[in-house]
């Protein structure tokens, strides 16, 4: 799939001039469910792939913990270069990179979009989302054209900073993983049993 794979963008002066790297989404291309972040942070630039570092141990825990590994899933985030002190990307900056999430998103046909945190929510929902509040909930989004199933999810770092967060991140991946199963129940599931 290295059609869905960003080699070389200039879109954001100053992504480009703070990054050392474009960090592509990994996992499966045909994944039954793919999650967001908001973008990569120092570790995730400096190794290439996205939820490397804590948040990364945490989100690989939690799937190891339900029966699956990263490769099983598909894991990107709304822009792909790092912003300059790890700042929040700008709407302009996750606009500039819309068309390349909405294009993996596309091309791997997830059965579930796992949204961490609440850049990614907002910025796939285009409205203002209280991510503790709707963590775990599912929503129909509109993402390239097509309509998408949408769960909320706390950012896997809201756990290290806030341990209360890990029940309300833990039901999020949980009704998840239910979602899929429930698709699979038809033969459409593609995690096969988890």
């Amino acid at each position: 799939m290295d059609d869905i794979a960003v080699h070389d963008c200039t879109r954001c002066e100053e992504l480009c001039a703070s990054r050392s790297r474009i960090v592509n989404g990994v996992g499966a291309t045909d994944a039954e469910l793919l999650f967001v972040g908001e973008a990569p942070g120092a570790q995730e630039d400096a190794e290439g792939e996205p939820f490397v570092g804590r948040s990364g141990d945490v989100l690989t825990e939690a799937l190891r913990d339900r029966g699956l590994a990263r490769r099983d899933v598909r894991i990107t985030n709304c822009v792909r270069c790092r912003p300059p002190e790890n700042r929040d990307p700008t709407v302009e900056e996750r606009e500039n990179c819309r068309e390349y999430l909405e294009a993996e998103i596309d091309a791997v046909d997830p059965a579930v979009v796992v949204t961490l945190g609440k850049v990614p929510s907002e910025h796939l929902l285009e409205r203002s989302v209280a991510v503790t509040k709707e963590a775990g909930t599912l929503h129909d989004a509109r993402i390239a054209g097509s309509t998408r199933r949408l769960l909320v999810c706390v950012h896997p770092a809201a756990t290290l900073y806030d341990p209360s967060q890990r029940e309300t991140f833990d039901d999020a991946l949980d009704e998840a993983l239910a979602l899929v199963d429930d698709e699979g129940s038809d033969g459409q599931s593609r995690l096969g049993d988890f």
